[in-house]
């Protein structure tokens, strides 16, 4: 099956509805609206050619009333039916006069036609009633217009018996058409329930796209301006102790030249740890724009990123198990412990050799960044430092735990655990690539 064919049932679908269903806006469905002015046009069509071709009957005073009854109401249901309201309540004043009005005029049709097709324009009055006066109202016309057959055909004379056959078809159609009509009008309330907590879903999808536009917006703000503080505080560092040393150089250099060369022998050591450490934030960011990685892809690439010089520890990546896709904040939380273990570790710690450890089951993730330096210190493992204290809120934001500290052979040991929740996996990458996106 074609993606039109759906499409054609869907569309076939709403035309029959608009048939049947009740569009809120006061007028007939259209089948009920085919249905009485078939019915009208016949009854008319049939007591003209009464009227014309049928001999004249014998003079008698009820049938001549009952005919010219009949004849009034011809007229007064056809005026009635243009301007009758087919929505539920509430609903203007002579909405319910009309209705009854109609009402009257059907069932005297009814009663002095002789025709069953007359039974349909009686059950869509009583469809009307529903509408426009409601269930009680419905049923008592339904009660009334049962109990008027068998009186009638007493005073003509005619067979009780079809009488009661009568009464008992308007009581059967009747019931029919409060049970139909009352199940539209639920119908109708249900669609229109629908329809309002659609539109509140749509708005309220709205807003949580705004709002989770805003906290990544923030979130991105937030890491800037960590890693511009950081920055700061270490490239901008460096930048002052070698303007310093280039003046001293300057004043020295007439005077104690050989002191001068060595404040520029300084400023240039120091240039080039300054240059170093520029680098390590620039490969920091670099696998933030490698598109398509994702998960220990990224992460691996992150690790790679950090032994890109002679100068630089050696990185190693571990993973064991499968990847278990825990869902783009988790997984972009565990790019971020890696991001910070390697760079503390290469600014901090003076280590050869830096170990990156991934192991994953169906119920946690395990990460740990260790390396072989210094170890430990109040700046490395405390609270006070700025990025282990955000990057601990951001584990526990996704029901992790995230430990720092000395490690087991000596340097220092970043450790964060992170569960698998059920059903929480987004599409694979999505965090990756939404922060490639920046």
């Amino acid at each position: 099956m074609s993606r039109d064919e759906p499409d054609k049932e869907r569309g076939g679908v709403r035309d029959l509805g608009r048939w049947v269903a009740l569009d809120g806006r006061g007028r007939a469905p259209l089948v009920l609206a085919l249905m009485f002015w078939g019915v009208f046009l016949l009854d008319a069509g049939a007591v003209a050619f009464y009227a014309a071709f049928a001999p004249p009957p014998p003079p008698d005073p009820v049938a001549g009333l009952l005919g010219l009854a009949h004849l009034a109401a011809l007229p007064v249901a056809a005026l009635c039916w243009p301007f009758l309201y087919w929505a539920p309540q509430p609903l203007p004043r002579r909405a319910a006069v009309l209705s009854v009005v109609f009402f009257t005029a059907v069932h005297l049709l009814m009663l002095t036609s002789g025709g069953s097709l007359v039974f349909v324009m009686s059950s869509i009055a009583i469809g009307n009633v529903v509408l426009v006066l409601g269930t009680r109202a419905a049923v008592a016309c339904t009660l009334l217009a049962t109990l008027t057959p068998v009186p009638l055909f007493a005073l003509t004379g005619g067979p009780v018996l079809r009488g009661v056959f009568e009464a008992g078809i308007v009581l059967f159609l009747g019931v029919m058409m409060i049970l139909v009509f009352s199940g539209l009008i639920s119908a109708r309330r249900q669609a229109e329930r629908t329809r309002s907590l659609l539109t509140e879903l749509e708005e309220a999808h709205a807003e949580l796209r705004r709002y989770a536009e805003r906290t990544r917006e923030l979130t991105v703000a937030e890491e800037r301006a960590r890693m511009a503080r950081e920055m700061h505080d270490s490239v901008g560092h460096y930048l002052t102790v070698i303007n310093m040393g280039l003046a001293n150089a300057e004043r020295f250099r007439r005077a104690r030249p050989e002191a001068a060369w060595d404040e520029v022998r300084d400023a240039r050591l120091l240039t080039q740890e300054a240059l170093a450490d520029t680098r390590r934030w620039v490969r920091a960011l670099r696998p933030l724009r490698l598109e398509g990685r994702a998960g220990p892809d990224a992460m691996r690439a992150l690790a790679s990123a950090f032994s890109g010089s002679k100068d630089d520890p050696e990185v190693s990546f571990t993973q064991e198990g499968d990847w278990p896709d825990p869902g783009e904040e988790a997984e972009l939380v565990c790019y971020r412990v890696v991001q910070e273990g390697l760079t503390n570790a290469a600014r901090h710690a003076a280590a050869a050799h830096i170990g990156v450890r991934l192991a994953c089951t169906g119920e946690r993730i395990e990460l740990s960044v260790a390396d072989d330096g210094v170890g430990g210190d109040p700046e490395r493992s405390g609270s006070g430092g700025f990025g282990l204290r955000g990057l601990r809120e951001r584990v526990q934001a996704v029901g992790g735990a995230l430990e720092a500290g000395d490690g087991a052979g000596g340097g220092f040991e970043l450790r964060a655990v992170l569960p698998v929740r059920p059903g929480a996996a987004g599409p694979r990458g999505g965090a990756a690539r939404a922060e490639a996106a920046r």
